[in-house]
């Protein structure tokens, strides 16, 4: 009799309990899916909210509204008096930066949505070229929901290994690591589309340099391994010998796919310091001149050593630019805080050393199939 007086309490303790919770019934609710920052006026926040609300018969209807205030809350507080529904930011899966908002610093935006329970860290951050309420509020024709846009763009760009990912957790362990800082995709748009145009290179959580959106490949080369993607250069024809072909005069295009690599960084000199960077890559080749051979043994050889030699270079060249505007994007300080014992490593002493950083790049590319085409 006591356990059946026991479960009943529990019963009733349980319904008061669910009756207690705040409960967000779908049509009396509007739900942010993207927030966009600007530097406002009077060093104010400007933030552009897109907001889709959901009506009793399942219809949704898409708001876009921008405000001003000292604080993003206070920029919510602001949306909500404009809204017949409370916003929520549950669904969000986006967030925008605007180009000098990224510029000045984003510690304070990653810390307020790090601080949010309601933020999943699996959203996606961008920078917007120039500010972000123009894209926003633009009319487009065959955009309807501009959040859930973006967010699709972003993520199959991502899962297409076309573009490396921002998520927030991943942007927020690269700000606070002593020896790597963060890479964005930029966005702009483009007449009645938005696409992605390049990257956004950030020395401790300021915008320090952009890269072409090419180089993208590059980068995600050096900071993960691929497990598929494609990708297309251009061969220097001196890179290639003669007898191999069959009379090209110019620099040969090529596509290739299915990419696999393997990535491994060794620091090899802690005092200048140096570093042995080799990348295994394995591809197929999907596309080149029909004057090139591609079913001779001795023709896919030079391929390979051209295209390596290719690689290598590229990939030097964008290391030497990202340590020219002192953004290390590739973590070499974090390999080497993690291979020097007791090196006491900080973000101003890695400075002064990655200026002076010396990188051993070693590509080795080997096609796995020629004349396959999609």
């Amino acid at each position: 009799m006591k356990k059946v007086m026991f479960y009943f309490i529990l019963l009733i303790l349980s319904g008061i309990l669910i009756g207690c919770a705040e409960t967000n019934i779908l049509d009396r609710v509007g739900l942010t899916t993207l927030v966009g920052y600007d530097i406002g006026t009077e060093e104010k926040m400007s933030t552009t909210t897109v907001i889709r609300e959901i009506n009793p018969e399942f219809q949704s209807n898409v708001e876009v509204i921008t405000t001003e205030n000292e604080t993003s809350k206070g920029n919510k507080m602001k949306a909500n008096r404009k809204l017949a529904k409370k916003v929520t930011v549950g669904q969000m899966r986006v967030v925008l930066f605007g180009e000098e908002l990224a510029k000045d610093d984003l510690h304070y935006y990653i810390d307020s949505l790090l601080e949010n329970a309601s933020v999943s860290n699996s959203l996606y951050l961008a920078v917007v070229e120039g500010e972000t309420a123009p894209l926003l509020q633009y009319q487009y024709k065959n955009i309807d929901d501009i959040g859930q846009h973006l967010y699709r763009l972003i993520e199959q760009n991502i899962k297409q290994e076309h573009m490396i990912s921002s998520t927030l957790h991943e942007i927020a362990h690269d700000l606070y690591m002593v020896g790597k800082d963060s890479t964005i995709p930029i966005i702009r748009r483009d007449g009645e589309l938005i696409e992605l145009s390049s990257l956004a290179l950030f020395k401790d959580g300021k915008m320090v340099s952009t890269l072409p959106l090419k180089d993208s490949f590059y980068v995600k080369l050096m900071r993960d391994s691929f497990k598929s993607g494609i990708f297309e250069t251009i061969i220097k024809k001196e890179d290639i010998p003669p007898n191999l072909l069959k009379g090209t005069t110019s620099d040969i295009p090529v596509a290739f796919d299915t990419i696999h690599s393997k990535r491994e960084l060794k620091l090899v000199d802690p005092n200048t310091p140096e570093f042995d960077l080799q990348i295994n890559l394995k591809a197929r080749l999907v596309e080149i001149y029909p004057d090139v051979n591609s079913g001779d043994p001795k023709v896919i050889e030079g391929l390979e050593n051209a295209i390596s030699k290719n690689l290598s270079r590229e990939l030097s060249r964008v290391i030497a630019h990202c340590q020219n505007v002192q953004s290390d994007i590739f973590g070499f300080g974090e390999k080497y805080r993690s291979s020097v014992r007791n090196s006491n490593l900080t973000k101003e002493k890695w400075i002064e050393m990655y200026k002076n950083m010396k990188v051993n790049v070693k590509v080795e590319f080997d096609i796995l199939r020629a004349g396959v085409f999609e």
